[in-house]
């Protein structure tokens, strides 16, 4: 895909607050119509680098684009051409929703005469249009999630940073949120969303994996899993955390973490089973559940952050 192509890309992109590194020489690009996610914990960097591509910080070093306009010198172009929802997204409490969709219709300048329609459009988009006349203070999470949405789209912008939009909200509420989004890339609009959801990254056409300013995988879901090594296999036991620290040391597994009651256990072949088995026997642990699993991009995160981890222990070693 070239520049041309991109409705965002960004080459090697920093930002540096003090003596402290945010984020890390990044390089990505969003194509049209695409939903690209940045998936990582509070504090990878995610929100300083959507910041950044949103015209509101400027980069310590490195190059990025948004729609054909340069962070560093058209700054405000960016900010008028994007839509932007946050995880503490402006609302405003005392507006009703119809109130708050038409003030910012007034901000972003859509003209007076397509005011009205565009309002009532978006109700509807929004499944708001039962709710047009209530306080904003007074509709719940979902719902004030939905607003937002259509707050930030009232200008029609043809690219949309959403940064944690559904974080503190319920699971079908997230899922009838990210139906939205589908409807827009549908329609040609570009999507860059960041997450510390794992199953949210899922529908998302590409997903950035970043820890620690970074960016530590950049892939499709689909291919972030297949390109996992070995073979994930599901323990079931009766002393997980001795199970946990006699794994680790074991030179066919790759790879230990702990889901709830179950054990991850990233074996370096399939074959490595049987062997891993019989070294928890022996250590008098028993197995109540041992069975081959498809990894999820919670397993590859794990392992990718592991890798990171181990390189570094590396380092400070020599």
């Amino acid at each position: 895909m070239t520049d041309s192509d991109a409705a965002l890309a960004t080459d090697r992109i920093s930002r540096n607050f003090g003596n402290f590194r945010a984020v890390r020489e990044v390089s990505f690009s969003v194509a049209r119509g695409e939903i690209f996610g940045l998936l990582g914990p509070n504090g990878a960097g995610k929100t300083t680098l959507i910041r950044m591509l949103s015209g509101i910080l400027l980069p310590t070093s490195g190059d990025a684009s948004v729609l054909g306009f340069d962070v560093r010198r058209n700054p405000d172009d960016i900010k008028r051409r994007i839509g932007y929802m946050s995880q503490k997204f402006a609302l405003y409490n005392d507006l009703t929703p119809r109130e708050n969709i038409a003030f910012y219709a007034d901000i972003y300048d859509v003209p007076r005469e397509e005011q009205p329609r565009r309002v009532e459009n978006l109700l509807e988009m929004a499944g708001l249009s039962d709710h047009r006349s209530e306080l904003t203070r007074s509709l719940s999470g979902g719902w004030r999630q939905r607003l937002a949405l259509a707050c930030a789209i009232v200008h029609r912008p043809p690219m949309l940073f959403l940064d944690e939009p559904t974080a503190g909200v319920d699971p079908v509420s997230r899922r009838e949120f990210w139906e939205l989004i589908y409807a827009m890339a549908g329609e040609g609009v570009s999507v860059l969303a960041t997450t510390h959801y794992m199953d949210e990254a899922e529908y998302c056409n590409r997903i950035g994996m970043m820890y620690q300013g970074g960016l530590i995988a950049l892939a499709d879901p689909d291919r972030l899993r297949h390109d996992q090594p070995g073979r994930l296999f599901l323990l079931d036991c009766d002393k997980p955390e001795s199970a946990e620290t006699l794994l680790q040391g074991m030179p066919d597994v790759l790879g230990v973490s702990v889901h709830g009651a179950l054990l991850h256990v990233q074996a370096r072949s399939a074959e490595a089973g049987p062997e891993i088995e019989s070294g928890l026997a022996g250590a008098g642990i028993a197995v109540r559940r041992w069975e081959p699993s498809q990894p999820s991009l919670e397993d590859v995160f794990i392992r990718l952050v592991d890798e990171q981890r181990g390189a570094q222990d590396a380092a400070t070693e020599t």
